[in-house]
């Protein structure tokens, strides 16, 4: 059961992770019958303004000491560096070590790896900073496509609205399925998002070298509804399947199937936010033979069912 939380800050800090972390924690909702929790923001130097990450400086209450008895921690986002504050590692440490649950957003992880307490254990931060999460901390398990990751004592949530998800799903494990919905009613916000769900991002895409192959992937692109083969589009392209699908995958970083169904999940994506065709007709226009291969293969590359995310997406 959670009574009391501590959110230490250090300079850039980032401002709305913060606010997740004050809006699920730190206001009274004693109107819905929720006991407050015993909020603290703190900081090594209590009384002195700390800069964010967009200059606002805020001056903090709480020492650093109110992370010695807080039930849980939570670590908002702060500007990536090569060395954090000792004092806040080690303020870390001491309250995992009591076994205080410690919550990070965002990049917040990063703090949670320079303490040492990602090591061996499973974790996620924002899609864009995972590659660099994992190359620090090699020993931790960085997934970098969920939302959150409940590990027990430590969860990690993923980029900025995700963090309201961590926080929302942490009330409910600790607090009960009531509060949690009291705060996200409050909030505006869905109460339950599942923490595999995927981060909503769009991956990369290497640019061909070879205008030929460029030519080939747009007219691809734009005939997503016929029924390629690596076979027939190794005839396009004038060579054999083996050469064809080799050359394919150093100019698209991805197999040539591999990269039409992307693309087709991709498009399905657009659909399902614009328009209301249902989703047997958008399997269709978008390449793939059934609705069931459709849900399939978005469900595999978005993480949710595509009825969930035009729920969650469609334009009005």
């Amino acid at each position: 059961m959670i009574h009391s939380v501590a959110v230490p800050l250090i300079e850039r800090f980032a401002m709305f992770e913060l606010g997740v972390a004050c809006e699920v924690f730190g206001l009274d909702r004693s109107y819905a019958g929720l006991d407050p929790f015993d909020f603290r923001i703190c900081a090594a130097e209590p009384g002195r303004p700390l800069a964010s990450t967009i200059g606002v400086p805020l001056v903090v209450p709480h020492g650093l000491e109110a992370l010695e008895d807080a039930d849980l921690v939570v670590v908002p986002a702060y500007e990536i560096r090569d060395e954090y504050p000792a004092e806040l590692l080690d303020g870390l440490r001491r309250a995992s070590e009591r076994g205080a649950i410690i919550l990070s957003i965002c990049s917040g992880a990063f703090a949670l790896g320079a303490a040492g307490l990602l090591d061996g254990r499973p974790c996620t931060t924002h899609w864009r900073y995972a590659a660099e999460l994992a190359r620090r901390h090699p020993s931790a398990r960085v997934d970098p496509g969920v939302l959150y990751v409940d590990d027990g004592d430590l969860i990690t949530g993923a980029g900025t609205s995700a963090g309201i998800d961590a926080s929302l799903h942490l009330v409910r494990r600790e607090v009960g399925a009531t509060a949690a919905a009291a705060i996200a009613r409050n909030m505006v916000v869905p109460p339950q998002r599942d923490g595999g769900q995927r981060q909503f991002i769009v991956g990369p895409v290497p640019e061909p070298d070879d205008a030929a192959f460029a030519r080939l992937l747009e007219e691809l692109a734009e005939s997503l509804d016929e029924p390629h083969t690596v076979s027939s589009l190794a005839r396009r392209a004038r060579m054999s399947p083996r050469t064809f699908a080799r050359r394919f995958a150093a100019q698209a970083g991805t197999s040539p199937m591999r990269w039409l169904t992307r693309q087709r999940v991709q498009h399905a994506k657009l659909l399902l936010e614009t328009t209301e065709a249902p989703v047997e007709e958008i399997a269709r226009r978008v390449g793939f033979t059934s609705a069931t291969l459709l849900r399939h293969h978005f469900a595999a590359e978005v993480g949710v069912a595509p009825t969930r995310y035009r729920a969650a997406f469609a334009t009005p």
